[in-house]
Parts: structure tokens; C-alpha cells; sequence
């Protein structure tokens, strides 16, 4: 591959098992999920979850027809593939930045915990709007840096970085944190139209989560996303591409051929047993139902 931007590659690590499955974040998990029910359609054709990792949201994306996982993490993919099944759904390792998918490929995406591993948000965002096709939906979060905690702390000098400034923060590495005006400055320029904004994890604190129910947590944060303040840890934006140059919408085929594309030459691929080949000759390898677009094989 050629040289780009840094990846975050979470390969065989255990962070399902670290971050989310019994670490005490079933607040945060459930206010997502509200979330995701509110802003995506009642149905669609397909959908391409960005960075799906271990499948943790993968199954609220029922109203689709097909849904496409991609991540960088092969082994995280094979998990998610364990519990979902290959009925209706697509397993893709890829690089983000070089998407292996044909232009209009999707109806829908979401980006839920994603972005803040990215270091070129526009070249992310401009990726998502190819596979795009038009009246689109995109449900894009990501972690803000104008929060309530990060103001506080500047007030009193203890942060090392301004949350006023429109430019991210990398506060470990390939961790960023984004000003809601400059988000949403990336989504205006790639011709996405900002439907609704919702600030959502505002009761993340440990002492509350281990003293409150979850559910009464999850119903007081969507009381409190009704403020519209875009002052908490994480906001949901839902977008809509409407742009009459996008390219048309997806076709109702399952053959995943139809929608895939190599991610070097943007070619067409045919299949040959566990390799993928494309009209330029470049291979790419099938490793246990996961189309692996990572690196081209010899």
C-alpha cells in the first residue's frame, strides 16, 4: 500500500471484552441505540456501517435489507460474523480512506464511535458521500471537544488545549476530539443537509451510572438532548445527501460483486474460489467470509 494517513487497528485485541461487555457502560450503549431508532429510516435497501468492529450496534440496522460491515479489523469482523450469520449481511476489511465499494452503492451509513480514530476527516467524509447515493441518509457521532468537563477544566487552567478552537485535538494518539463547528463545516462542504443534532452521554460519570438504574439514566439523557446545547461528550448529527450530481442509488442485487470495486485501480472483481480479482489484475483475499481489501495479495 501506498503511504496515508495513520489507521487505528484494533486486530485481535480485546476490546470488546476490555471496553464494553461488563465494564459499565450500559448507559452509553443504550442512550446510542435510542438514539440510532430516533434518526434512521423505518427502511432501506442497504446500509454500510463504518467501522463495525465486533457488531456492537449492527443489530439495530433490522429495517435494512442488507447491511455492510466495515473495519480495518479482520478478527474483529469474524467475531461480528459469528453472531450475525451471513444472511442480509457483508463482512469487508478495508482501509476507510480507500473504500472498496462501487459509487451509490448505499441507501444509508452510520459512523457511531468511529471518526475520533481518524486523523483527515474530510478525506473520511468524502469517502462516505461516493458510496453514497442520492436521498441518502448518513447518522454520523463523534466526540466533542466543546464539552461541559473540557469547558470547566479550561476555566481553571487544567486542560492543555482550548475547547473554543475549531481545531481537533489529539489527546492520545489517533484519539481526536472535534468542535461542533468545525464538524459540521466538513459535512456542509461534501453537500450534506444537516437534518438534526442531537448532544447525547451527558450523565457519563461513574458515580451516577453505578447508583442509577440504566434506564432511568437513558430516559433522563434524552430529556436532556431536547436542549439542543451542543455541550456534552457526544453528539449525533443526521444528514442527508439530496445533491442531484450524487450518483444513483443502490441496486436491489445481493450478489456483493456488484457493489464492491478494487480500492486501488477502482476497478471491477471477479471471484476465483477465495480470491477476488480485478479487471487490472490486482488479487484480493476471502479469509473466512471476510473480504479482505487490507493488502493485495502477491
Amino acid at each position: 500500500m501506498t503511504d496515508g494517513p495513520r489507521i487505528c487497528d484494533y486486530g485481535d485485541s480485546t476490546y470488546r471484552q476490555d471496553f464494553w461487555e461488563g465494564q459499565g457502560r450500559d448507559y452509553e450503549d443504550a442512550v446510542e441505540r435510542r438514539v440510532l431508532r430516533k434518526l434512521l429510516p423505518a427502511s432501506g435497501i442497504r446500509l454500510l456501517e463504518v467501522g463495525a468492529g465486533f457488531g456492537r450496534i449492527t443489530d439495530e440496522y433490522r429495517m435494512f435489507r442488507e447491511v455492510a460491515l466495515l473495519d480495518y479489523s479482520l478478527e474483529q469482523l469474524q467475531y461480528a460474523r459469528s453472531v450475525f450469520g451471513d444472511e442480509g449481511y457483508l463482512y469487508v476489511a478495508a482501509d476507510a480512506y480507500r473504500m472498496p465499494f462501487q459509487a451509490g452503492a448505499f441507501d444509508a451509513a452510520t459512523m457511531i464511535r468511529v471518526i475520533h480514530h481518524f486523523e483527515n476527516v474530510p478525506a473520511i467524509l468524502g469517502q462516505i458521500r461516493k458510496v453514497l447515493g442520492d436521498e441518502s441518509c448518513f447518522i454520523l457521532e463523534y466526540a466533542n471537544k466543546r464539552n461541559l468537563k473540557a469547558m470547566m477544566r479550561h476555566l481553571f487552567s487544567l486542560n492543555a488545549w482550548n475547547p473554543y478552537t475549531l481545531d481537533p485535538i489529539e489527546f492520545v494518539e489517533l484519539n481526536f476530539n472535534f468542535h461542533p463547528e468545525y464538524m459540521e463545516r466538513q459535512v456542509a462542504e461534501l453537500d450534506f443537509d444537516l437534518r438534526r443534532v442531537v448532544p447525547v452521554s451527558w450523565l457519563r460519570l461513574g458515580l451516577l451510572k453505578s447508583a442509577l438504574p440504566t434506564r432511568f439514566l437513558a430516559g433522563l439523557d434524552s430529556l436532556l438532548q431536547r436542549s439542543g446545547w451542543t455541550i456534552s461528550p457526544s453528539i449525533f448529527l443526521e444528514l442527508q445527501l439530496t445533491d442531484a450530481s450524487s450518483q444513483r442509488g443502490p441496486s436491489r442485487s445481493s450478489n456483493p460483486l456488484d457493489i464492491l470495486r478494487c480500492p486501488l485501480s477502482c476497478s471491477a472483481l471477479r471471484r476465483d474460489g477465495d480470491v477476488l480479482v480485478s479487471d487490472s489484475g490486482i488479487s484480493w483475499g476471502i479469509l473466512g467470509g471476510v473480504y479482505d481489501f487490507r493488502q493485495p495479495l502477491d
